[in-house]
């Protein structure tokens, strides 16, 4: 049985429409292969789809947030905040750091995975997302 990474999100967290990407790689250290890295998908088709890939393998899947930097100033902007620790802007104000007992893992329960046709579907409302004037 595989792992699912991700983060915890407050309730009404904008973070949550934030497109989600997976990053999916071996679960033992001695394994030496490059991990994947696919998506953007909605947050619940990201951890649908992430726990159906690991449920029954040895592998980690890390689903977390693509922030949709536009240029490059604002790509060093970010890398200077995750160098400094400090808080992101009001979009990323809302994630939540939590720390808990290794052996009780935290468990997510995210659905059934989508079929190809809502992911495609989502692929849309994604790009409507990225490209709208905001």
């Amino acid at each position: 049985m595989g792992t699912l990474v991700t983060l915890h999100l407050p309730p009404g967290s904008p973070v949550a429409d934030l497109p989600w990407i997976i990053t999916i790689g071996p679960l033992d250290d001695d394994e030496e292969w490059e991990p994947l890295v696919c998506g953007p998908y909605e947050r619940p088709h990201a951890l649908a789809l992430a726990q159906a890939v690991v449920a029954d393998e040895d592998l980690m899947a890390v689903v977390e947030p693509l922030l949709p930097l536009a240029d490059a100033d604002a790509i060093r902007a970010e890398v200077e905040l995750a160098k400094s620790g400090a808080d992101h802007d009001a979009s990323t104000d809302d994630l939540t750091a939590e720390t808990f007992d290794s052996d009780e893992p935290r468990r997510t329960t995210p659905g059934r995975p989508p079929t190809r046709d809502e992911v495609r579907a989502a692929f849309f409302r994604i790009a409507a997302k990225l490209t709208s004037a905001s």
